[in-house]
């Protein structure tokens, strides 16, 4: 296998055959000439995105999830306006550029409106100096259009497996959880001018190399402008960890990880990659890597400490213990150790969407 025919137009066959080899040399070359992809197109820093779990309040019953609305072990909390703005203060005093709203997903109005208020106000006490990244579920395009009205300009929107029916095989059938609903508001971010983001989780029950293979090719197709991906991790609270004794050991789906972030940085050399909380949970030094092999996003925790444990969407979610201060200052030596420079006071905004944006453009 050649790991220039990856920066062409790579089929299935062939991102399923590199996301299968065992062979670490092969690993390790896929890895080097992504991260040289991700310095000659972004450079060698990362951007920060301090993250707030505003409520872990949820109406989806996702059976993957720990706050999923059915787990009645999980105490349920909404944060305060401020202690939002005390975190979106911190957030512009440790530099960070941009922070990220997160939350379990409802459609309510009353919801609608404080993600708006929020917005406002954070725009309003920075003087604009934050960027904004909202992850608040699905949503109608009238509430993507309010939000992105209000200042937020980035969305991350998972769509956790392309697959249709593995898909299914994760969500219940409800009327609540439908595939076809989740691509619709996928395509409403991107008519509503957000930098729209996605991402699948890696390791699933019965998800195969060519499912990912193809969840690589949807990103490619979707044209999206940013991705979240990470391992999928159990909870002991779910449906699906009665079937955790047919996932792939921790470590290779981290390794399987790397290898997805690998392949879609040679694929989509100039969209933003997270390097998720997730794969910190397997390694402490797991998103470092994830940096080292073409991600350019981290998102450290500045949710206040006193609920952080109430937001688990796994089991063993790292620095539920810490602060904000802690958080950064555990994110800053693992970074140091690693060589990885930090891009302070940046929005760290996806170039692709702007790229799209100049091609599309009147003359």
């Amino acid at each position: 296998m050649d790991v220039e025919d990856l920066k062409k137009s790579p089929g299935r066959e062939q991102l399923a055959a590199w996301l299968s080899t065992e062979d670490p040399e092969q690993t390790a070359q896929l890895l080097a000439a992504a991260a040289a992809a991700k310095r000659e197109t972004l450079g060698d820093a990362v951007h920060l995105r301090g993250l707030i779990e505003l409520s872990n309040i949820c109406v989806k019953n996702c059976l993957y999830c720990g706050i999923r609305c059915a787990n009645t072990k999980v105490k349920r909390y909404d944060l305060t306006d401020a202690q939002v703005l005390q975190a979106t203060a911190f957030a512009r005093d440790a530099r960070y550029g941009s922070l990220v709203i997160q939350s379990g997903e409802r459609t309510g109005t009353a919801f609608v409106k404080r993600i708006e208020h929020l917005v406002r106000k954070i725009k309003q006490q920075t003087n604009n100096e934050l960027g904004i990244t909202l992850s608040c579920g699905e949503q109608s395009y009238e509430t993507y259009r309010r939000w992105y009205g209000a200042g937020a300009h980035r969305y991350l929107l998972r769509i956790e497996a392309t697959n249709p029916k593995l898909y299914a095989a994760i969500h219940p059938n409800d009327g609540r959880h439908r595939y076809e609903a989740r691509l619709q508001a996928l395509h409403n971010l991107q008519k509503a001018r957000f930098q729209t983001g996605t991402g699948v989780m890696i390791g699933l029950p019965g998800q195969t190399a060519y499912d990912l293979a193809d969840d690589l090719l949807f990103f490619k197709d979707f044209d999206v402008d940013m991705v979240g991906m990470g391992p999928y991790l159990e909870h002991e609270d779910t449906p699906i960890y009665e079937l955790r004794q047919q996932l792939l050991p921790q470590e290779e789906r981290l390794s399987l990880t790397l290898k997805m972030i690998a392949l879609l940085r040679l694929m989509m050399t100039d969209i933003n990659i997270a390097a998720t909380t997730a794969m910190q949970a397997i390694d402490p030094f797991g998103r470092e890597r994830a940096v080292l092999a073409g991600a350019n996003i981290i998102m450290p925790n500045m949710t206040v400490s006193g609920v952080r444990h109430n937001y688990q969407i796994y089991d063993h979610k790292p620095g539920i213990d810490d602060d904000a201060e802690l958080s950064k200052s555990h994110l800053e030596e693992n970074l140091g150790k690693m060589g990885i420079r930090i891009a302070w006071d940046e929005w760290g905004d996806s170039k692709h969407f702007y790229k799209k944006r100049e091609k599309f453009a009147p003359n």
